[in-house]
């Protein structure tokens, strides 16, 4: 694990939108190593994308109602699949499209 220091709980102390903002630098790594035909690079990011957003899904914000919880859940997992299932196929339109989605946490941050 790339962010190995982050699974002990730091992650957890970040707020979601600064959580998402990280996620979203690893989307965009991906993204512009892919249009520059980095191969290489866009693995390393998507690699780290994962484990990013896997500590959000698998740390929730525990102090949020379960509701709340419950429907980020299913929108990080959704996320997940979509973002995953564009980069396999190299889909470079909808990565645009999902990091236009992260960009706006970066702003809240």
């Amino acid at each position: 694990m790339q962010h190995s220091s982050l699974e002990n709980g730091r992650w957890a102390e970040l707020s979601f939108p600064q959580q998402m903002a990280n996620i979203g630098s690893e989307t965009s790594r991906v993204y512009r190593s892919l249009a520059a035909g980095k191969e290489a690079r866009a693995e390393s990011a998507f690699v780290r994308f994962q484990e990013l957003i896997d500590l959000t899904i698998r740390l929730g914000r525990l102090n949020e109602p379960l509701t709340a919880r419950s429907a980020m859940w299913e929108e990080l997992c959704r996320f997940r699949e979509l973002f995953c299932g564009a980069f396999l196929s190299r889909d470079l339109a909808e990565l645009a499209s999902l990091n236009k989605y992260l960009d706006q946490f970066a702003l809240i941050r």
